[in-house]
């Protein structure tokens, strides 16, 4: 229901609701600082060349994930998210010798992915870690590292996981961006894959 003034949003509500605008857009904008073209060249390298790609993260970082994994599969570089609970129960069996392990930890530390990175070792798949903490466990153990950058997130607790999910996002939409040009990936090519929606109506005209 409406307060006394008719409107529907408490004022602080209503500018923390307007806030989050601007935490999230310096946010990205700053992320471009952290752009490191040799890293960034790696991965796309790396995932232009494997026959398959996992992704793996807890919490919002595996949302994210899963949401990569479906932007790869767009492009036609197979990729799934495998679960860090399924994959110490045999999922990890995904990935072959020459496949790439996308980890993303903001921390670096999740501890439910230190055993998929071992597993990864030892079959000879390579690792991409996305993650703040560019000395963290899950960085140095990595073949590539993508810096991840956040500013604080949207709540004013700044503990909830908003502004770094975008950030995140931003990093794999670079990456599959980059990836349509390093193919050669065609609208032809994903309109036959995607017939579905008004996306598909449109591509198939």
């Amino acid at each position: 229901m409406p307060n006394v003034r008719g409107e529907y949003m408490k004022l602080e509500a209503l500018k923390q609701a307007k806030e989050a605008f601007v935490i999230e857009y310096e946010c990205i904008k700053e992320m471009q600082n952290y752009f490191d073209e040799e890293a960034y060249s790696k991965a796309v390298e790396l995932l232009k060349n494997a026959e398959r790609i996992g992704a793996s993260g807890c919490g919002h970082s595996g949302i994210i994930c899963q949401h990569f994994a479906h932007l790869m599969c767009c492009i036609e570089r197979p990729a799934r998210f495998i679960s860090p609970a399924e994959a110490v129960h045999g999922a990890s069996g995904f990935l072959q010798k020459g496949d790439v392990m996308v980890f993303a930890s903001r921390g670096g530390k999740t501890k439910e992915l230190l055993p998929i990175m071992d597993i990864c070792k030892q079959k000879g798949v390579s690792i991409i870690t996305v993650t703040e903490n560019t000395e963290s466990p899950l960085a140095l153990g990595a073949d590539v590292v993508l810096k991840q950058y956040v500013n604080r997130e949207t709540d004013k607790y700044n503990s909830q996981g908003t502004t770094s999910s975008t950030a995140l996002c931003m990093i794999f939409h670079v990456l599959q961006t980059a990836l349509i040009e390093e193919t050669n990936y065609s609208n032809e090519q994903f309109a036959l894959i995607h017939p579905g929606g008004a996306v598909g109506e449109r591509l198939n005209k």
